[in-house]
């Protein structure tokens, strides 16, 4: 589960030359004298620039420091949507009861943001479903073969999107939004590597930059930073506590549902290697105690579990570079990183080769 916003994680784009952004609307529906602004979606303290609509029709003008995603709202109605705008001349038209359809033209960043839309949403739309049946009916041999037909679908159109638009600040942000649907980095820095200077260098090229080079971090054969948090009782426990073990430090959250359906497989293998000399460490991406605490009962985890309840600002999740959940690291006795990321079967076919199975 990647650190999104839903699936279009609202993440600034690059800088366009261009300077100065106009937007024409002529909205039906819309009440004289209406308040309509523009809010930067990643800061919505930030009114980027507004206006006062005659009848139907408005005119917004601002200079847009990045080319993002941008809410236009509208007061009294209360209505808003999300635009992927730059500093161009642009005309919005549509229905104020509809204004999930605003129609707006003369912005190639929300020309790309449209394409991206109509090619990538009915995938999200299928997958959504699918998973949400796994979650209430089971994971089932027809769904999986579902899940994995359509992820294979959304790669294609990928590839087919950065090939067309490379240069397009949308296409690092296709990349980055679906990432979290396989966590293959080395075929993500395979897509990167074929966008242009000027989309890498982007803002949001550079965000998805940054994430690359993270995800680096913990090599195998390094040193696996120390830590301590508290845990479910509030009592510090350190990493270090653990040296002369086999311990697998595992990032996971009750509100993870990827986690939740992987837990089964921990215990599995905790029960299985626990007198083996090998220990598990949870970390918790939790922020509400409670939530935790049940779901550590609920689903069986009788190792330690600590947690500092700041949610994805978890202190030993920054350390160790983590953007998704669930993910591991094992750790040798002497502390080095010997695996990680180990899933399903993986995980015990890891351990079996270090600490046998008989």
């Amino acid at each position: 589960m990647k650190r999104i916003v839903g699936i279009l994680a609202f993440l600034p784009l690059s800088l366009y030359a261009q300077k100065g952004f106009e937007m024409k609307g002529n909205v039906a529906g819309l009440q004289d004298k209406s308040l309509v602004f523009l809010i930067d979606a990643n800061n919505p303290k930030d009114t980027v620039c507004k206006t006062i609509s005659g009848k139907t029709n408005f005119t917004l003008k601002g200079d847009l420091k990045e080319s993002t995603l941008y809410y236009i709202g509208f007061t009294p109605q209360q209505k808003k949507t999300v635009l992927f705008l730059d500093n161009s001349k642009t005309t919005a038209t549509g229905d104020i009861n509809d204004v999930k359809n605003l129609k707006v033209t003369g912005s190639p960043a929300q020309a790309d943001f449209d394409e991206f839309q109509k090619t990538f949403n009915p995938y999200f739309d299928k997958l959504t479903a699918d998973n949400q049946m796994a979650q209430t009916s089971g994971m089932t041999d027809s769904l999986q073969t579902s899940i994995s037909s359509t992820v294979a679908k959304v790669f294609t159109k990928v590839d087919e999107f950065i090939a067309t638009k490379p240069n397009s600040s949308v296409s690092p942000f296709v990349l980055l939004v679906t990432s979290q649907l396989n966590e293959d980095m080395a075929a993500l820095e395979t897509r990167y590597s074929k966008l242009t200077p000027d989309a890498q260098n982007s803002f949001f090229g550079k965000y998805l930059g940054k994430q690359l080079a993270d995800s680096k971090f913990g090599t195998i054969g390094s040193k696996a930073p120390e830590f301590t948090q508290n845990d479910t009782q509030g009592k510090p426990v350190s990493l270090s506590s653990f040296k002369g073990k086999y311990v697998l430090v595992d990032f996971w959250a009750s509100w993870c549902g990827p986690c939740r359906m992987e837990n089964p497989n921990v215990v599995t293998a905790f029960n299985k290697f626990k007198d083996k000399n090998f220990a598990i460490l949870g970390v918790s991406l939790d922020k509400n105690k409670d939530a935790w605490l049940k779901a550590i009962k609920d689903d069986g985890l009788s190792w330690t579990q600590v947690s500092d309840l700041k949610y994805w600002q978890n202190e030993v999740a920054t350390m160790y570079k983590v953007q998704s959940i669930p993910q591991n690291f094992l750790i040798d006795p002497n502390g080095n990183i010997v695996a990680r990321d180990l899933r399903g079967p993986a995980l015990e076919s890891k351990l079996c080769e270090l600490l046998g199975c008989n």
